[in-house]
């Protein structure tokens, strides 16, 4: 499946209009599916669908482990990507008692959350142990620059990226939208029973509450950014135990919440 196209813009450089190329990232309607029954569409990057199945199945509450997705079929239709996906009967059964509990007329809105009170969803406390260094906030930066392929030909995608402590940038995803990296990425480690713990996510985008609660769920301990959180995400990441770096470079960063997990010199005064 292709994520990208060729197109022909004219150019005005130097006072002149000239013929030029570029590649654009591709951008389609991604329907998830559950036992026949569309429960959200999104617009995605028509890449790793699986893993945004089954990352979207977990970190939205619909299957509580990766044994509660029983199939993920890739279905091409002409005006968009349907992800056809079969639940196991437990699972099914809460995703039905999610849906009678709705009062009034259903809205996709925010990734096919229904309410607000599902949009401000309590997350469990995360208990992840793992710290890292001062360096590795910056080398993680540096290895997620080099590793995003697709935004190195379109400059129009957002990547998610896992970085191990030990063993540098294990995994990278990318899409156009920010919360469809992350979905891809803690979907494709969901059937290799990766400790997610283990490691910090690493975003290329703001930091809004999704990311964070997406983050809880996983498990993950550290979610680095190189830009800036709202507010409600560092309140979200205070309130789940998440360490919360942003606004991250090769000259430093700015730590919001939980800082004991980063190891520096100066940063037990803080801690």
């Amino acid at each position: 499946m292709k994520t990208h196209s060729t197109s022909s813009p004219v150019s005005y450089r130097d006072g002149r209009l000239t013929p030029s190329q570029r590649e654009l990232a591709d951008e389609v309607p991604v329907a998830l599916t559950y036992n026949g029954s569309t429960h959200a569409v999104l617009m995605a990057t028509p890449a790793d669908l699986e893993d945004l199945a089954a990352g979207f199945s977990l970190t939205e509450g619909i299957a509580a482990t990766p044994d509660d997705i029983e199939g993920i079929e890739v279905v091409e239709l002409d005006k968009g990507i349907d992800l056809q996906i079969r639940l196991a009967p437990d699972a099914s059964e809460r995703l039905r008692e999610r849906r009678r509990s709705i009062a009034g007329p259903v809205g996709c809105g925010l990734c096919g959350i229904e309410s607000l009170e599902a949009a401000m969803r309590d997350v469990p406390p995360v208990t992840a142990e793992t710290r890292l260094r001062a360096d590795d906030v910056a080398g993680a930066v540096r290895a997620m620059g080099k590793a995003q392929a697709l935004n190195l030909q379109t400059r129009a995608v957002h990547a998610a990226g896992w970085y191990h402590p030990e063993k540098g940038l294990a995994a990278i995803r990318e899409d156009v939208g920010r919360h469809n990296a992350l979905d891809k990425l803690i979907g494709s480690f969901s059937r290799s029973g990766t400790d997610l713990s283990a490691g910090a996510f690493v975003m290329t985008s703001r930091l809004s509450i999704e990311l964070i609660q997406k983050t809880a769920v996983a498990g993950c301990g550290i979610i680095l950014a190189v830009s800036a959180p709202t507010a409600l995400a560092v309140a979200e990441a205070d309130t789940a135990n998440i360490t919360l770096v942003a606004c991250a470079r090769d000259d430093g960063f700015e730590l919001f919440t939980h800082p004991h997990r980063i190891i520096g010199r100066t940063l037990q005064d803080v801690a």
